[in-house]
């Protein structure tokens, strides 16, 4: 499974959309400093995921991250093949038993596949909206996560380097 951790806010993602000839569409957007975090773990091979919605990100939320995720899957030897972030690599982390933590290379968010989720869901969920609240961000990303298909994930999250 691949994992990494995506910040969702109030900065505006605004792209372009259709308009009549002539004309220019306005977008209402709410920037602001406010956000969360979500954390996700993906099997591109066959559409498995674990998501949570962590208060705060560092060592402690990872821990227990990892627990949920063991649990989640029962007795199933997990490889989570993550980035090198502090809270990932710290001596503190608790990794329980049966799961094997794999680090990417520094530097190359290209190479996780959830990272094309957290794009697919910021220009979906996102683009050109407006929201009243925090609380309403997190209830689109937890609708969107809870009606992902696996055939879905697969499809966003193939990659040409993972051997199937």
């Amino acid at each position: 499974m691949f994992f990494d951790e995506g910040r969702f806010g109030f900065k505006p993602e605004v792209g372009r959309r259709w308009a009549k000839k002539g004309g220019s569409y306005r977008v209402a957007v709410r920037p602001g400093y406010r956000n969360f975090y979500v954390f996700s773990a993906v099997c591109p091979m066959n559409g498995q995921h674990f998501s949570l919605l962590p208060p705060w990100v560092n060592t402690e939320m990872m821990s227990f991250y990892l627990k949920e995720l063991r649990n989640y899957f029962g007795d199933q030897s997990l490889i989570v093949v993550l980035d090198q972030a502090g809270w990932h690599v710290s001596t503190s982390l608790e990794v329980p038993e049966g799961v094997d933590l794999v680090f990417l290379p520094p530097y190359s968010p290209e190479l996780n596949p959830v990272e094309h989720f957290w794009q697919w869901l910021k220009r979906h969920c996102f683009r050109n909206r407006w929201f009243q609240s925090l609380d309403k961000m997190m209830d689109v990303v937890v609708q969107a996560l809870q009606s992902a298909s696996p055939s879905f994930l697969t499809s966003l999250c193939r990659c040409s380097y993972i051997l199937y």
